[in-house]
């Protein structure tokens, strides 16, 4: 994460130009291929304090393999969902929960999907998850919707950014300052009362830039409950960022940006799915028993990054950060009948035997007090730090080298203090019949103290490139159980326990540039994830190799990959998100092979009139995994594991393909992806109807007409085919995809 080699527009005449040409020219497919093929000969790095690459050119002459969703990506379909719109990128795997893409689950390169706490999350090159190193379940999610660019990397360079090194790093860029006074309005409505709001406003001068945004983001929800309350969510977004420099004409200019970040969010959202048969029959239906069910979240960052411009080949950046995040999540938990409590995970997945549970759960039965038992799944999250990098570069005789040198202290917490509320159900409406006090279910406080640091070199010699580079991490982990019976935490009955982890984490890429059409690249790296606080308990580990090509021929852009993860140790966590307990212990899965196979093709069907594009974009992944050991555990994502199952919640198979109608005055673009049918539980073999989330292929269609140079206006439908499907078994129960949607919309710029 520490800071962030790429383009930016501010920085030196040469970054405009490069930022001119690709950000605009190349991202839309617009530069002639004899002028990329005159800058790709050029060795200057322009340098950046907040992204990874910057722009698609940079993205695709890594060592490793990398995607950069550009702005005229984003707007071209406007969504919303980061599910949605991470799709087209190959190698990564997601399972959708509640259809708004509000609390991902992603993978990449075969990483335990879960909460996407096993891949390295930032806005603005700054660790993002709620608490990276003690708690990193991203129950928060950055707003999608007021992002500029999305950035994905994979590959050995990614030991820039951890700690979460086996899959890849993710990084979100935010609206950024304008060059210029810029306002900006966009505002859509359509089905499920669905509406965004989106403002912003900003300038620059010669020594200060200023930018405030605002979002709001709601929807009544496609689900149904009994009594015909909203399941749906509300969430506002507001941004303020203040920018002071120096002149840029003197060799020793410097630079400070404060960032501001406000949201919060209601969301009647439940964990309790549906059984087989009630999916079957009506999918969009909720039982009355997550009535009350309903999420509460807010989320504040500051930052204050520092650039410091020493030459034109030095480079200091430094930034200090803090992310605060309060939710409650309030949901059914367990259901109590003749005084024996059973979990609601238990009930779904085998109603014949808890059949009288069932009755009150869909409303069927009344019930006697307290039978209903509500979690207020409270947790409070702090993480903040200080992080800087150093980059430097020079030229010698036919070659070209950078160094960067990044440093971070960090410390993050997850505070719980929970309780378990009382209900009954009569005639289908649930009533408080017991108000519990705070703290008295989950009372304890997990934290971590980080140092991290890494070194990466590149050496670029004629048509070779490497980049070897070293990440060092040192981890105190520690955590505090304060009891259910010390709410006020006086410590009579404390309960402490400490793990340590020291780990170097090493990695080479390198890249052959045979000529202009065609390049080769390969890495390896070592992949690593942060154990628990739990003593003695090791980090999970693991060998990551990939080999690939990027080309060009006759018209057609596109890349080919292979990779291979070995883990020597794969750790698995008790997530209540995947129907465990939510105690969050992790337990040692053991040796796991993951393999697969990327390949992304572009092309532009029509090449002989200058008025009209139609490109087409298609990306496939192949992902292959298997268990070297067994084990069993108590959580139900994983279950009983044997020797050669494979893992749960990774499609083997996937594609998404776009096509798109491009004119000067208008763009059409239908997107098509296929996420093939994958288990719920470790296994192999044929899927069991009961573990098995089906194959899908879902379309959606996108129109912008440009009414002229200051009003565009949109159009969105979602699920054309208004297909049916499940997206996963968990947390509790069937879930349904989003149904077939309009949404329809303008932008105003000044």
């Amino acid at each position: 994460m520490l800071f962030l080699i790429s383009l930016n527009k501010m920085n030196t005449k040469l970054s405009f130009i490069f930022i001119a040409i690709f950000s605009i020219g190349y991202a839309q497919n617009e530069t002639p291929p004899t002028a990329i093929d005159s800058i790709q000969q050029l060795d200057e790095v322009i340098l950046s304090t907040n992204v990874i690459f910057g722009n698609k050119f940079v993205a695709k002459n890594r060592t490793g393999s990398s995607y950069f969703i550009s702005p005229q990506e984003l707007k071209k379909f406007g969504y919303t969902d980061i599910n949605r719109i991470l799709r087209n990128v190959p190698g990564v795997n997601i399972y959708e929960e509640d259809g708004f893409g509000l609390r991902p689950n992603i993978s990449l390169r075969g990483t335990s999907p879960e909460r996407s706490s096993k891949i390295t999350l930032m806005e603005d090159g700054v660790l993002i998850a709620p608490a990276p190193y003690s708690a990193p379940a991203a129950y928060y999610f950055p707003t999608i919707a007021r992002m500029e660019a999305v950035e994905i990397l994979k590959g050995s360079s990614q030991v820039q950014y951890g700690p979460f090194t086996t899959g890849g790093a993710i990084n979100m860029v935010s609206t950024q300052i304008p060059e210029m006074f810029s306002a900006n309005l966009s505002a859509s409505y359509g089905s499920f009362n669905g509406n965004k709001f989106h403002a912003a406003i900003g300038t620059s001068k010669q020594n200060f830039g200023v930018l405030v945004e605002f979002l709001n983001f709601s929807s009544d929800g496609f689900k149904n409950l009994p009594n015909n309350a909203n399941t749906g969510f509300d969430k506002n977004d507001i941004v303020a960022k203040f920018r002071i420099n120096s002149n840029p004409k003197p060799k020793l200019s410097q630079s400070v940006e404060f960032k501001f970040q406000y949201s919060d969010e209601i969301a009647n959202e439940t964990y309790l799915g549906l059984t087989d048969s009630d999916f079957e029959t009506n999918p969009f239906n909720r039982y009355a028993a997550s009535q009350k069910d309903n999420m509460k979240a807010d989320h504040v960052q500051f930052t204050a990054t520092h650039v410091l411009n020493i030459t034109k080949d030095f480079r200091i950046t430094t930034t200090g950060y803090y992310n605060n995040f309060s939710r409650n999540w309030y949901k059914l938990n367990d259901v109590v009948v003749n005084d024996t409590k059973v979990g609601i995970n238990s009930i779904i997945t085998n109603t014949s035997a808890y059949s009288d549970y069932f009755d009150v759960i869909n409303g069927t039965t009344n019930s006697d007090a307290n039978s209903l038992l509500v979690k207020a799944n409270n947790r409070n999250y702090i993480s903040k730090g200080v992080q800087t990098k150093f980059d430097y570069h020079w030229y010698g005789k036919n070659a070209f080298h950078d160094i960067e040198i990044g440093l971070r202290m960090h410390y993050d917490e997850e505070d719980r203090f929970q309780w378990i509320d009382g209900y009954n159900m009569n005639n289908g409406i649930m009533n408080l019949t017991n108000k519990a006090t705070p703290g008295t279910d989950a009372n304890r406080i997990s934290s971590a103290n980080a140092f991290s640091a890494f070194v990466m070199y590149k050496f670029k010699y004629n048509k070779l490139t490497l980049t070897p580079g070293l990440r060092y991490e040192n981890i105190d982990l520690t955590r505090k159980d304060y009891g259910k019976n010390d709410v006020n935490r006086t410590g009579s009955n404390l309960l402490l326990r400490n793990n340590k982890v020291n780990v170097f984490i090493p990695g080479i890429g390198m890249n052959y540039k045979v000529n202009n059409d065609i390049s080769a690249f390969t890495s390896i790296h070592k992949g690593f994830s942060p154990p628990s606080n739990l003593e003695g308990q090791k980090a999970e580990e693991s060998v990551n190799l990939e080999l690939g090509t990027r080309f060009t021929t006759k018209g057609i852009r596109g890349e080919v990959i292979a990779f291979y993860n070995q883990y020597s140790n794969l750790l698995g966590s008790d997530l209540a998100a995947t129907g465990g307990t939510g105690s969050l212990e992790q337990f040692n899965a053991g040796e796991v092979n993951v393999n697969g196979f990327e390949m992304l093709l572009n092309y532009n069907l029509i090449k002989t009139n200058a008025k009209y594009k139609l490109p087409i974009t298609f990306s496939y992944t192949y992902t292959n995994s298997k268990f070297l050991n067994s084990f069993d555990s108590d959580d139900s994502l994983w279950g009983e594991v044997n020797i050669g199952d494979q893992l749960p919640y990774i499609a083997k198979h996937q594609f998404n393909t776009t096509l798109s109608l491009e004119h000067k005055d208008f763009e059409f673009s239908l997107s098509g992806r296929f996420n093939g049918a994958f288990r719920t539980k470790a296994g192999s073999g044929t899927i069991p109807e009961n573990e098995k989330v089906a194959s899908n292929f879902i379309i959606d269609l996108s129109g912008r007409y440009i009414v002229n140079k200051h009003t565009v206006l949109t159009l969105n439908l979602v699920n054309l085919l208004n297909s049916t499907y499940a997206v996963s078994r968990v947390p509790t129960g069937l879930r349904p995809g989003l149904p077939f949607g309009v949404f329809a919309g303008f932008e105003l710029k000044l």
